[in-house]
């Protein structure tokens, strides 16, 4: 059994015009155009929450500010991810990745102006409404360049951003830091870069549409009851939520957290999360191609089994082992969401930009939320405390065990068909 997707839109097609020719290739240039645009992307992003120590005591910030702005940048980023994929799942806009990119643009040179705390949100809305663009459909057009290779492509795709969310606070350590806030509309070269890129990227989106205006591919169908397929969105949902909101407590409180704890200067203090972000960045380059050879939900067994207990210990260990143990967190940790994105796509096949949207809108909103909330509980009971309360979100991820086996399904729906076919 089969579903046939439209490779216009991804919607699935009538069975009348199915059985197009044709094996697919991994386009690498395109997929590494979109990473290396996802790379440009985060790094903007990522030098924006690194500003928080000089935001917060520029304009004399408490934690529930810091939250707060992290949770405008975020919602803004996460509200507006769903509908725009949903809406491209149905009509597809391949030149609003420049687009998107223009919102970022704009957001950093309002940031690089601004002169108190309001401008400093509107700012921050900005760069999330970019974000919000550019996600759906750049995870769509890295699924269209896979050619099959699905985990993969999204692990390379996301790596970009993971490395641009590391460079991110070295350039606010030493560019940024030194020469003030307004060295920040330098960046915005780095969007018209990303402007250029992507509107050849979109281009090419624009003709391969064309030249399979008329190409079907078949789907296989998981064969699942639509109750099931329920169930594992929402776990996954839930195992977005552990990671993120973990995520955020590290994004948004590490330095702080070093700092208060062990006195560290601000500068050190980014280079210990630029360490921490670069090993997510690697664990998500691990992460999809596992995926594709051992199964989606091999990743996410290890990403719980191997990141709780390294959590657990992170508050209560000194500044080497916690160095040591939020790389550790962070590889293990991030390796997790290309599985979880492929694993949602494949679950509501024909849905991949309102899945992506979805997904990625849920990362950034979550992120946001939990930032906020962290912040009220820092500044009630301490920075220590939160990372003694962080320190079991990675036990969500046990439900897990609540996933179908999508790739044992599909084996015996495509065993019974072969069954049928033969008689």
């Amino acid at each position: 059994m089969s579903i046939k997707i439209d490779e216009r839109s991804g919607e699935a097609a009538p069975p009348s015009v199915a059985g197009a020719p044709g094996a697919e290739t991994t386009a690498f240039m395109i997929i590494a155009a979109i990473s290396f645009c996802h790379m440009l992307n985060d790094i903007m992003q990522a030098l924006f929450t690194s500003m928080y120590p000089i935001f917060k005591e520029e304009y004399s910030l408490d934690f529930l500010q810091i939250g707060m702005l992290t949770l405008a940048f975020q919602f803004t980023a996460s509200l507006l991810q769903p509908l725009v994929g949903a809406v491209t799942d149905r009509r597809p806009m391949p030149y609003s990745l420049p687009l998107g990119m223009a919102f970022t643009f704009f957001g950093l040179l309002l940031l690089a102006a601004a002169h108190d705390y309001t401008v400093l949100v509107v700012a921050a809305c900005l760069i999330g409404i970019g974000s919000s663009v550019f996600h759906p459909e750049a995870s769509r057009v890295a699924r269209l360049a896979a050619g099959g290779r699905h985990g993969l492509s999204q692990s390379l795709f996301q790596v970009g951003g993971n490395f641009g969310t590391a460079i991110g606070p070295l350039l606010a350590a030493f560019v940024v830091l030194p020469r003030g806030q307004g060295s920040v509309a330098w960046f915005s070269l780095a969007a018209l870069l990303a402007m250029v890129i992507l509107s050849r990227v979109s281009a090419w989106y624009s003709r391969y549409r064309r030249a399979n205006a008329s190409r079907v591919v078949s789907v296989q169908d998981h064969g699942l009851p639509r109750r099931t397929v329920q169930i594992g969105i929402i776990v996954l949902c839930l195992l977005t939520f552990s990671k993120n909101v973990y995520m955020a407590s590290i994004s948004s409180y590490y330095m702080f957290y070093l700092i208060d704890t062990f006195g560290v200067s601000v500068q050190d203090a980014q280079l210990f999360l630029f360490l921490f972000l670069g090993a997510a960045a690697a664990g998500t380059v691990i992460g999809g191609p596992i995926g594709d050879r051992f199964g989606r939900k091999a990743v996410l067994w290890w990403s719980v089994l191997g990141a709780l207990p390294f959590s657990l210990m992170l508050p209560f260990v000194d500044l080497f082992w916690t160095a040591v143990l939020s790389v550790l967190i962070g590889g293990i940790m991030s390796s997790s969401f290309p599985a979880i994105v492929v694993f949602a796509q494949e679950l509501v096949p024909g849905k991949v930009g309102m899945i992506s949207g979805l997904f990625f809108g849920l990362a950034f909103g979550l992120g946001g939320l939990g930032a906020a909330v962290l912040g009220a509980v820092a500044d009630s009971q301490g920075i220590v405390f939160v990372y003694q309360l962080c320190s079991f979100l990675p036990a969500i991820g046990l439900l897990t065990i609540f996933l179908p086996d999508i790739r044992r399904k599909r084996r015996y729906v495509a065993d019974n068909a072969a069954n049928i076919s033969q008689k």
